[in-house]
């Protein structure tokens, strides 16, 4: 399995001769590509080449320890961590998701339980967006419908890293785990009784399109215009600024009105599109090629939950990996890290498995 990053070093070579050519860097997008690349390539070829190395400190403390006993106890020592080298290697070659380098959208919508699901949805746009600001990310919500106690019928929240991400470390690498419906137990802002009840959000995370990933004829679009509206039909514009773009080659529908102007919302529309149509093409291809995929749940169904948020024991749930703890303030608070690497493991697993079988 290690041969293939002999490749790998002739790549990393290559890549680093481009990086440093000033016409890269005139291309953004290119650069940030490379770069993306280089990450990934580089602590591969880095790991190898410690394992290697290793793998000859091993050998000679074996030789040496002939003749000295202080060289034969160093070997046991070596020899552990060539195999936690080895291990990682592996870890790093199993192919990932071509998506994993890139940011991500995600959209948070209420289902079943009206306002406390609208409630709920805000909650969870909060833990991810305390999350993200914890790992040094920015986010930025592109469009949001409130409810009329402050929830969210519907938001979509960018997350974007600061500079290239390592493997299995950026945005979309980790939150597309989160995508499906989370199901919470509490007693809502407008039950009277202190009854606790279970209402349910959606989840949908798309890794972020760049222009040069989806091909858009404009030709393909209708675009319409309408005045914004607040919770409960209040006119919070007084001019046709919001947009309403469909695609209709395949009947996706964005809609954007959190900005002033007109052109403001479309390419925060775009943006959303372009996202939809990257993620639509590759499930598309996927199911052409019969790849097992675990698909993101698209309706608000509570007996379709992926995870569950108990308030009266505090305790947070993934029904997919069985984790399971009792600090669901402070996950809510944005230390999502332990419930998200629960599933990051068991991916993994899964893929190794898939791999050597």
């Amino acid at each position: 399995m290690f041969e293939t990053v002999e490749g790998l070093a002739d790549e990393l070579a290559d890549l680093e001769g481009r990086l440093s050519e000033p016409a890269t860097h005139a291309d953004q997008g290119l650069a940030k590509r490379l770069n993306q690349r280089y990450a990934e390539v580089s602590l591969i070829v880095r790991t190898w080449r410690e394992w290697q190395q290793v793998g000859d400190d091993v050998v000679a403390a074996r030789e040496l320890g002939e003749e000295d006993e202080s060289f034969a106890a160093e070997v046991s020592v070596l020899e552990a961590r060539r195999d936690e080298l080895a291990e990682k290697l592996r870890q790093l070659l199993v192919p990932r998701d071509a998506a994993d380098a890139k940011d991500a959208l995600l959209e948070v919508k209420s289902g079943e339980g009206g306002e406390e699901s609208a409630l709920f949805a805000g909650d969870l746009l909060r833990m991810y967006t305390r999350w993200a600001e914890k790992r040094g990310w920015s986010t930025e919500v592109l469009d949001a419908t409130e409810s009329d106690l402050g929830g969210y019928k519907s938001v979509t929240l960018a997350v974007k890293a600061r500079g290239a991400a390592l493997p299995g470390e950026a945005p979309y690498a980790l939150l597309k785990f989160e995508g499906g419906v989370h199901r919470v137990q509490r007693v809502p802002v407008t039950e009277s009784q202190g009854r606790v009840h279970t209402s349910a959000a959606g989840v949908l995370v798309m890794p972020e399109a760049e222009q040069v990933d989806v091909t858009i004829d404009e030709n393909d679009l209708r675009i319409d215009v309408f005045r914004s509206s607040g919770p409960g039909g209040q006119s919070v514009n007084t001019t046709d600024s919001a947009v309403r773009i469909t695609h209709q080659p395949t009947g996706i529908v964005v809609s954007c009105q959190n900005e002033k102007s007109q052109l403001q919302n479309k390419e925060q529309a775009m943006r959303i599109l372009r996202a939809r149509l990257l993620q639509a093409a590759a499930e598309a291809a996927e199911a052409e090629a019969s790849v097992a995929r675990r698909s993101q749940i698209r309706t608000v169904d509570r007996s379709e939950r992926i995870r569950t948020y108990n308030y009266p024991e505090n305790r947070i749930s993934d029904h997919r990996t069985g984790y399971k703890s009792y600090n669901l303030d402070t996950v809510l608070d944005g230390e999502l890290d332990p419930v998200i690497a629960s599933c990051v493991q068991s991916d993994m697993a899964a893929r190794l498995e898939a791999l050597e079988s």
